[in-house]
């Protein structure tokens, strides 16, 4: 089979990239370079088709989708506190980005979508765990632009015969999340920051909590998602089912690498929701996805990783 992968550089996209090479799959990654990098993609070097453009350029995705047949869409401005600052960015690359992606595929006849779409679509709600028939109320903007996309694919699926899937991630972390921005993934953060033996900062409280789900059980739900027959016209939570308090992560990072992880306490952000814990059923029956890494093993598989990386060359 032929993929696509956009944001095939990333965080997600590089590690979905070497379980689709190396399951013998022919891929073509389609990334800018903005925020994946290209060394994510060493492994696999000459292995692939590489195409360093972005999502907004409709001409050079319609180049890209020639005989695929099927599209991860991970290409996008990911963060929601930079969404807050910069919402027309995020708009003009999540929302217009997709809706050429679609448009690029439904031309080449692609067979399905597989789309990332996020946790951040339910907003803030006192029910947990989330599950995919509640409401979506976003607070933020980027939470906004991945609904869009949603619509936008289940549209697509419905007036073209796109096969559209939308998996709503929640929290995921693992090696390669990129710590070097301050909008990065919480637990990416405090793993650099404990290597570096400097404190952790923590918006809030602290016991904010979160279901956070190891990378690697969502390069799984990507690859389920592609040919799982059912799975057409539907979102998807991908998580765990259980959440984490941030104090509670920090105690646990502690044990696990026996280094200090006492937090600095700054005032919560905008955008940001207190609690977050998925419902995983439709998941497991309709994917037969299980999350085979639990997060305490998820935990220390990144510290090991984040170890290895301040030895190589260049800090990740």
């Amino acid at each position: 089979m032929r993929y696509l992968v956009t944001g095939g550089a990333g965080f997600i996209g590089s590690n979905t990239v070497d379980e689709l090479v190396r399951r013998g799959h022919n891929v073509v990654v389609l990334d800018d370079l903005s925020s994946g990098k290209a060394e994510n993609l060493a492994k696999v070097k000459g292995k692939i088709q590489f195409l360093q453009h972005s999502i907004t350029d409709l001409d050079r995705l319609r180049e890209a989708c020639r005989g695929v047949d099927y599209v991860i869409h991970l290409g996008a401005r990911t963060s929601v506190p930079r969404s807050v600052i910069d919402p027309l960015e995020t708009n003009r690359v999540n929302v217009d980005g997709t809706l050429n992606v679609l448009v690029a595929a439904r031309d080449a006849k692609v067979k399905r979508v597989v789309f990332a779409g996020s946790s951040s679509v339910y907003g803030e709600t006192s029910t947990l765990p989330k599950c995919e028939n509640m409401p979506p109320a976003p607070i933020s903007p980027y939470g906004v632009s991945k609904f869009a996309g949603e619509i936008y694919g289940l549209v697509f699926q419905r007036a073209y015969g796109l096969e559209f899937v939308s998996l709503r991630y929640f929290n995921v972390f693992g090696p390669r999340q990129d710590p070097g921005s301050p909008y990065s993934g919480v637990l990416s953060l405090f793993n650099a920051a404990v290597l570096d033996g400097t404190q952790p900062t923590v918006y809030g409280d602290g016991e904010q909590s979160r279901d956070f789900t190891y990378v690697g059980n969502v390069i799984e739900a990507n690859l389920l998602a592609c040919e799982a027959r059912q799975a057409a016209g539907l979102v998807i939570n991908i998580g765990t089912g259980i959440r984490y308090t941030l104090n509670q992560t920090l105690a646990l990072l502690e044990k696990i690498t026996d280094r200090p992880a006492k937090a600095k306490y700054i005032p919560p952000r905008e955008g940001d929701i207190r609690d977050s814990q998925a419902d995983i059923t439709r998941a497991r029956d309709v994917l037969g996805y299980n999350p085979r890494v639990g997060f305490e093993e998820g935990l220390q598989r990144t510290w090991e990783w984040f170890r290895t990386a301040q030895n190589a060359p260049s800090r990740p």
